[in-house]
């Protein structure tokens, strides 16, 4: 959805502490105001792991923050949580 809507679309991995895990963003959308990483989570929403690593390496540049689920349509502690089926509004 997000590439059929004209986003162009990145990915980004970088290595856990221990080196032999990596936290993965699974998309990261680019805006004039900064990036706003995607992370799509199908169970387990509330853990995002990976986005908040992100965030936190490149907190100057985020733009928004999301998670893509199958739950309603939520913002949290800076995150908009948004379901599938919203995912082409981004």
């Amino acid at each position: 959805m997000l590439r059929s809507s004209g986003r162009e679309l990145f990915f980004h991995t970088m290595p856990r502490n221990g080196g032999k895990k990596y936290y993965s963003t699974d998309f990261i959308l680019s805006g004039l105001d900064g990036i706003s990483p995607v992370e799509i989570r199908m169970s387990g929403y509330r853990t995002h792991a990976s986005l908040d690593a992100f965030c936190r390496k490149f907190r100057g540049r985020i733009q928004n923050r999301y998670v893509i689920s199958a739950k309603d349509l939520k913002e949290e502690d800076g995150i908009t949580f948004i379901p599938v089926y919203m995912t082409m509004f981004l």
